[in-house]
């Protein structure tokens, strides 16, 4: 894993301008806002569980409260050097955010919730090393499922065989599989669909979302019988041609939103799904509504997800002075060029 004492630093002095503005430490306690803290550590056991530890980010430096049965391993295997002088071993009955918040020291400590916008815009602009792990994960998630979908799957698979095979490709490269979709023909209408013992059929889809170093990388391919996929490929770039440094977030989902009707859909497609938004150390970070005001700025990755029936378009790109870079990208699976870049397209079985 590429990890950066330089990058570290920044990181420091980002969430040290929130603390002088918010006039108090601040506790550090979810998965997305330690793991970037703390260059990609793993934070998890479960991956339904809380973080196994908190940091609170104080004037004289951290305090890193990690979990006294957890501590050693992070200690040898995650943590910076640096870090490592500085824990509080925590009872493993105590959760380390509990331990965090009741440490004498943080009696005047301010949560993420208090602080939650400036801590999404302190991690907005991806440094250099992330950046660099962020490429390799999107490279090795393209790949996983590229290799996995070509390992018999076909129309009598069930969404079981196809999840299953696609978990372990995720697995094997390091990736946590953090959700895994799929539908068959016959599920096709719905947008969240968890895998079933239903068969594939003529044409499927497959969602992954995968986490590794903290960062996740989100992707939709399709395999069976092809479509047009131009009308919705027409709404991804309406979204991407919006999401442009200096712009709100808010104002990029909108035009995203408005080009359903342009370009054929219904005009309320977009209710009917999250529309997706930037992302990196959480699956959207914050998922776009009329309502998310953040400001997007220059190395910031995005995953917009626009979808109608039967077609879903999802990619994790990073966008930067040079433009967009696709990130989940494999170079083996099907693509066309639509408006300067290439998009995957749907893959016969």
């Amino acid at each position: 894993m590429v990890r950066s004492y330089q990058d570290r630093i920044e990181k420091q002095d980002r969430v040290a301008r929130v603390r002088r503005g918010a006039g108090a430490p601040i506790l550090l306690t979810s998965h997305e806002a330690v793991s970037w803290y703390l260059e990609g550590v793993r934070t998890h056991v479960s991956l339904a569980g809380p973080p196994v530890l908190a940091v609170r980010a104080d004037d004289d430096g951290d305090t890193l409260f990690v979990a006294d049965n957890e501590a050693d391993r992070l200690i040898a295997e995650e943590l910076l050097p640096s870090d490592a002088d500085r824990i509080v071993r925590v009872p493993w009955w105590t959760p380390p955010a509990v331990a965090a918040a009741e440490d004498v020291r943080s009696s005047s400590a301010l949560g993420e919730a208090v602080l939650a916008a400036e801590l999404r815009a302190v991690r907005a602009r991806m440094l250099p090393a992330e950046i660099s792990r962020y490429r390799s994960l999107g490279r090795d998630l393209a790949r996983a499922v590229t290799d996995s979908l070509a390992s018999g799957i076909g129309p009598e698979s069930s969404e079981w065989d196809a999840a299953s095979v696609v978990a372990t490709g995720l697995v094997s490269r390091g990736i946590d599989p953090l959700v895994v979709l799929v539908t068959g023909t016959d599920r096709v209408s719905y947008r969240h669909p968890l895998p079933t013992a239903a068969l594939l059929g003529a044409r499927a889809m497959i969602v992954v979302c995968g986490r590794r170093d903290g960062l996740i990388a989100n992707a939709t391919r399709w395999i069976g019988a092809a479509v047009d996929d131009e009308p919705i490929l027409a709404v991804e770039r309406a979204f991407l041609d919006a999401s442009v440094p200096g712009a709100r977030l808010d104002e990029a989902f909108a035009v995203g939103c408005a080009a359903y009707g342009r370009f054929g859909f219904d005009p309320d497609e977009w209710r009917r799904h999250h529309q997706g938004g930037p992302t990196g150390y959480a699956g959207r970070d914050p998922r776009a509504t009329a309502s998310t005001v953040d400001a997007l700025v220059e190395n910031q990755a995005f995953a917009w997800n626009p979808s109608a029936p039967v077609v879903k378009v999802e990619d994790t790109m990073l966008h930067s002075a040079e433009g967009w870079e696709i990130l989940t990208v494999d170079e083996r699976w099907p693509s066309v060029e639509y408006a300067g870049l290439r998009r995957p397209t749907t893959r016969g079985y």
